[in-house]
């Protein structure tokens, strides 16, 4: 029987995971706690991986904090790259395959077309760069893997875009929201489900793919829908993102191609506003 381990089970992703491995009655899945799972503790993790002898590894842990990140290069480096090795080196010694989970802040983001596995990267953040860091390691230790480049992530688990700005459209009543970068929200139990078929499919075209929702939108355009199907009645404006400065610097275009990973596991994925319309269903139960 197949036995997945699961990291970062307590984040956005991980609850995402545990909410459709109940759905679907899947079995093989492990949760563990933080406190035995830290991918930055070497011990630990050959205590986990001793136990367990998983077929599978399932990597949602990440340091995320991409405006923080500027000024923790040093966290971000160590969760994001240091602890993507641990774990690889991990699955390399258990013939363990490897499922990670990246991002589209790898990305430059100064094209106006989708971006497939093939297109260079240029991040312009510490986070962008530490996730890649981390991807680049992956090919060097294992044959077996999957690297999943995700974007916009969103879900009734923990602190995202959508419940943010449901939270400050309640205390506002008028938001401001960047218009001009463009990229897929990605709902977390449509991402969740797509791992979960992946190890369930058996298929073995181990490599790099991309995963978002279909469709693609600004922020501003996100934010204008969430509030469109929460009927909140908020007054949400366009602005620049000159007109709204970070410490960390965002791909003003990160729209990802998704044939690859369709073609491959003959994957339907739905529209953003769609799975959107869904979550807020949820989150308004």
């Amino acid at each position: 029987m197949k036995k997945i381990l699961v990291f970062g089970a307590s984040g956005q992703l991980g609850n995402c995971l545990k909410e459709v491995v109940e759905d679907k009655a899947l079995e093989g899945y492990v949760f563990p706690d933080e406190s035995e799972a830290n991918i930055l503790d070497v011990n630990s993790l050959e205590k986990l991986f001793a136990k367990h002898d998983p077929t599978h590894c399932i990597n949602c842990a990440a340091y995320t904090a991409v405006d923080k990140a500027e000024n923790d290069r040093e966290t971000a480096y160590a969760v994001n790259k240091t602890g993507v090795e641990n774990l690889s080196d991990l699955c390399n010694s258990y013939d363990t395959v490897l499922i990670h989970i990246s991002t589209d802040f790898v990305f430059g983001g100064d094209g106006n077309t989708p971006l497939n596995e093939e297109d260079s990267t240029a991040p312009v953040s510490v986070y962008g760069q530490s996730k890649l860091d981390g991807e680049l390691i992956i090919p060097t230790v294992l044959n077996k893997y999957f690297i999943i480049r995700t974007g916009w992530l969103y879900s009734e688990h923990g602190n995202n875009f959508v419940k943010t700005i449901l939270r400050i459209g309640k205390e506002r009543g008028e938001i401001k929201v960047i218009s001009d970068q463009t990229g897929t929200p990605t709902y977390g139990i449509d991402l969740a489900k797509t791992v979960t078929e992946i190890i369930s499919s058996g298929i073995t075209k181990y490599g790099l793919y991309h995963y978002a929702n279909d469709g693609s939108t600004t922020w501003y355009g996100f934010a204008k829908q969430i509030h469109e199907l929460a009927g909140t009645g908020v007054k949400v404006l366009p602005i620049p993102t000159t007109e709204y400065p970070t410490p960390a610097k965002r791909p003003v275009y990160s729209v990802m191609d998704k044939s690859k990973i369709k073609q491959t596991f003959n994957l339907d994925i739905p529209q953003w506003e769609d799975s959107l319309k869904v979550c807020i269903g949820k989150l308004e139960n």
